[in-house]
């Protein structure tokens, strides 16, 4: 697909990237993830990411022939939008996740949270985090059953029940930052999603103010909210879901906003809504209600922070 995406307010300049080129380098920067999350949780954690990632790209391949009534535009499973969307799902479910169930959250994504909006470009809502939430309350057991990391060498091992460091399971900060800890297979290595952002900024495919605005925001809240702890700060930057979220997830071209001005305060929204939930709600974790919750916002937040246009005067 040789399609341009823009994702500014006018006036537009053709730039040289496709939506093929920048999904296809969103997998790249997510492999030091996945293979974080193998070397963790061993066995189970690769054929969890093979069967999301090729149950999407077949999801989508099968709507678009049926579609369309043929074959022929088929073909846009290999755009790496399908791709991307499969991995992520896997990355954010837990270790001990059955293959069906990444399955149907593959067709949620696909199918309600992306195709029924018309494809790629159109959706409002981020199909991963859309797919999770819809999961999650369809089989909460399954998705807050969490197992410790199996240790480097033990790929083949069996996985044991644990806990994740928000629900309560003692790590180091060092362990979090490196992903020797539980919780969903891309959420507990900092170091791999750091390294996955990095190359991200680098391509020139995200912007830094979602997740400065997100891990800032969530930053100062602990701060302020555990009066001054430096601990506190970085445990609730390290732990859960946020990293991955504020790098990954929030950052979606397609759901974010088109301004400047407009990512940063979509960003800050993201992770002071995160925290609301961690300190006042029952859940442990919100970065998917906070990420769904801003994604809805997108449209006013650009119409108030999109620049007016040259010479235009306000009619009363």
């Amino acid at each position: 697909m040789s399609d341009k995406f823009l994702t500014g307010p006018s006036p537009h300049i053709l730039g040289g990237k496709s939506i093929s080129s920048i999904m296809w380098d969103v997998v790249i920067a997510l492999i030091p993830v996945s293979l974080v999350s193998v070397l963790y949780f061993g066995l189970h954690a690769l054929i969890l990411l093979i069967t999301s990632l090729v149950s999407a790209m077949v999801i989508e391949g099968v709507f678009m022939a049926i579609r369309h009534k043929g074959f022929k535009h088929a073909g846009v499973i290999f755009d790496g939008s399908a791709a991307v969307t499969g991995l992520l799902i896997a990355l954010i479910m837990p270790p001990t996740a059955p293959l069906w169930l990444v399955v149907i959250a593959n067709a949620v994504a696909i199918l309600l949270a992306k195709q029924a909006y018309g494809g790629i470009g159109n959706n409002i809502f981020n199909p991963a985090l859309v797919a999770r939430a819809f999961v999650f309350m369809a089989w909460p057991v399954i998705m807050t059953a969490w197992s410790n990391p199996l240790g480097l060498g033990n790929w083949f091992a069996d996985l044991t029940t644990g806990a994740t460091p928000l629900g309560g399971a003692e790590a180091s900060l060092l362990e979090m930052f490196l992903g020797n800890t539980g919780g969903c297979l891309g959420e507990t290595s900092a170091l791999a999603i750091s390294i996955g952002g990095l190359y991200l900024l680098l391509k020139g495919h995200i912007d830094w103010r979602i997740p400065v605005g997100f891990i800032g925001s969530a930053a100062l809240f602990a701060f302020f909210s555990s009066q001054f702890s430096l601990y506190d700060v970085a445990f609730n930057l390290l732990a859960g879901g946020l990293l991955f979220g504020a790098v990954f997830m929030a950052t979606d071209m397609v759901t974010s906003p088109t301004t400047k001005i407009g990512r940063l305060i979509f960003g800050i929204g993201c992770g002071l809504i995160t925290m609301f939930v961690r300190k006042f709600a029952s859940a442990p974790e919100g970065v998917t209600y906070a990420i769904l919750f801003m994604n809805a916002l997108v449209p006013l937040i650009d119409r108030y922070t999109v620049p007016k246009t040259f010479g235009e005067v306000k009619v009363s």
